[in-house]
């Protein structure tokens, strides 16, 4: 017989900040590139294309003592029901025994750790002067995007927000950032209020990619949202909704004229951005860069002239999951709080 330590949304909201999550996941991204980790194969399903989908995703982090997988469900017309559209669970075990350590809601660590990735590639790609962000999407990583790009990156003036499926919605979006009820997205409209950062709705996409800087996307798109032709030199993408086959936000020929790396170069070439540009062998394997690991370790360079156009792949891996579950994990442990974060379960 042994415990369990369980997790629920609001437990997350409470263990988890941002900063520490970006560290944890640059450290996660590390590990990889050493070889100290291992992604294994995803598994993914889609019920109905473009509007619901699942997937699987596992792997160990040997360093940290712990393998496990997180399982997540997105059902994009949940929201007018009253229901989140995403959902998932993480579940933890101890790599030297493997008993059970945690079953984590995925929810909120999703968000956070896919926030984290997008901000990493910032980090590492984007101009160190970029001023002007677009968030393209306005759906639920829309606030964690924002929330992990302004705490990696001092120079952001001014964010614009588009919604392809409905221009209105960045309005909404926009009107109502501090109004959503998380802790974290209160805390970010505060940060941009307190460095005033301009944050405004973009109906036009052209006009809003022609003057931005840096560029993310997280939409279920299946059809090219931005086109070569908008995209000034200089400009950074973290592209963030690519993670089946058949997913695409950017215009192929972009890679074609980009740097780019990827988070897990397997997984990207199958189910990433970069998938379509492959098959229609405007970009080869071997013309990208390498992955985020291999960047953030010298072993390859990203951007060499403030011209160059860069792009960040990230399909997202289990390794982010697991790693941020267990800091979640590590953090309900630590101290002695009061009332205690986490129910322990017999198990």
């Amino acid at each position: 017989m042994y415990e369990i330590q369980v997790l629920t949304h609001e437990d997350t909201e409470r263990l988890l900040t941002m900063k520490d999550v970006i560290s944890r996941i640059e450290g996660v991204y590390t590990e990889k590139a050493n070889h100290t980790a291992a992604v294994w194969p995803m598994v993914f399903y889609e019920f109905e294309p473009g509007k619901a989908d699942m997937d699987i995703k596992s792997g160990c982090l040997r360093e940290q003592q712990v393998y496990g997988l997180k399982l997540v469900s997105w059902f994009g017309d949940n929201p007018p029901k009253g229901l989140p559209a995403l959902t998932g669970a993480i579940l933890l075990f101890d790599l030297s025994t493997g008993k059970p350590l945690g079953l984590i809601n995925g929810e909120h660590v999703t968000g956070m750790r896919t926030g984290a990735a997008g901000a990493i590639g910032i980090k590492y790609l984007a101009r160190e002067n970029s001023e002007t962000l677009l968030m393209v999407g306005t759906g639920h990583q829309a606030a964690y995007q924002i929330t992990a790009a302004i705490a990696i990156s001092d120079s952001i003036k001014r964010i614009l927000v588009h919604s392809p499926l409905n221009p209105e919605h960045a309005a909404q979006f926009c009107e109502s950032f501090e109004l959503k009820g998380a802790e974290y997205q209160g805390k970010t409209a505060a940060i941009l209020k307190g460095r005033g950062i301009i944050l405004e709705p973009a109906l036009n996409l052209e006009a809003a990619v022609k003057e931005s800087d840096i560029i993310i996307t997280a939409t279920p798109s299946r059809l090219p949202l931005i086109m070569k032709d908008w995209v000034k030199p200089g400009t950074h993408f973290s592209c963030m909704g690519s993670d089946m086959p058949g997913k695409q936000e950017i215009d192929e020929n972009i890679m074609g004229i980009a740097k780019v790396v990827v988070d897990d170069l397997t997984q990207a070439m199958a189910v990433g951005e970069v998938e379509t540009a492959i098959h229609r062998r405007i970009l080869s394997s071997d013309e990208i860069l390498g992955e985020i690991g291999d960047l953030i370790t010298g072993r390859i360079h990203g951007r060499t002239s403030e011209s160059d156009i860069t792009v960040f792949d990230s399909t997202g891996i289990g390794l982010q999951d697991l790693a941020t579950g267990a800091l979640a994990l590590e953090n309900a442990a630590a101290g002695e709080q009061t009332p205690t974060i986490g129910t322990r379960v017999a198990f």
